[in-house]
Parts: C-alpha cells; sequence; structure tokens
C-alpha cells in the first residue's frame, strides 16, 4: 500500500478552496435575503429620507472663532438656562436682537445667543 503524501501546497490548496466556497455561500444567502426584504416592500413607495430637524439660527456659530466659541464656553454658556428666573433676557450684559435678527447677543463673548440662554456671569437688570 503506498502512503499518501501530504504536500504543504495541497493542504493551502484545500483550505483556500475551502474558504473561497464559504464567502460564496455567505455572499449567495445574504444576497437572496436583501432580496426578498425588497419584495416585501411595495414598489409605488418612495424610499423614506430623514429630514433633518430645524435648527435654531442662534445655534449657528458659523464665523465664530475658536477662541470666541472656548471663551463661551469658559463662562459655561447653555442655550436653555437651568434657574428658571435667570436667563439672558433678563441679564444687564445681554444685547437684544436687532430689528431683522432672530438672536441677541452678550457683551462678554460674541456670536448669536438665545435670550432663553444662561452663562456663570449672568446679571440682574437694575431697574
Amino acid at each position: 500500500m503506498e502512503e499518501q503524501k501530504y504536500s504543504r501546497r495541497r493542504f493551502i490548496g484545500k483550505y483556500i478552496l475551502a474558504g473561497s466556497v464559504a464567502i460564496g455561500t455567505g455572499i449567495l444567502v445574504a444576497g437572496s435575503s436583501v432580496s426578498s426584504m425588497a419584495k416585501e416592500g411595495d414598489s409605488n413607495q418612495q424610499p423614506k429620507t430623514p429630514q433633518p430637524a430645524q435648527k435654531n439660527p442662534c445655534d449657528d456659530l458659523t464665523g465664530v472663532s475658536a477662541e470666541e466659541v472656548a471663551k463661551r464656553k469658559k463662562l459655561a454658556y447653555v442655550n436653555k438656562t437651568p434657574i428658571p428666573d435667570s436667563h439672558c433676557s433678563n441679564c444687564a450684559l445681554y444685547l437684544p436682537p436687532a430689528k431683522d435678527k432672530p438672536c441677541g447677543g452678550c457683551m462678554l463673548f460674541k456670536g448669536p445667543v438665545r435670550s432663553e440662554g444662561y452663562c456663570a456671569y449672568w446679571a440682574p437688570v437694575n431697574s
């Protein structure tokens, strides 16, 4: 009886073939599940695209320097006050919005400010 000799080349060839078969099977299975999902949907409907959330223009810091953004953070500015009676619109440092602008400003930093915002330097308006 003749002994079978296995060579490294034969061993590697068998495993490459087995791996190729496994990958091909996976591709076929994945393709069939995708096509069955497509058949379940109504072909007359347009795919729904997520609508972007409406952004508040007072949150847009485009054009504000990184230095000014850092200053806002250092002063702990937030868009919504955690203290009900202390907000930017009743702060002595708040600059009300111009007639055609939706956002106010602040004497301490540049950029848009929400009237309902707040920072650590809030100071009451003296009447």
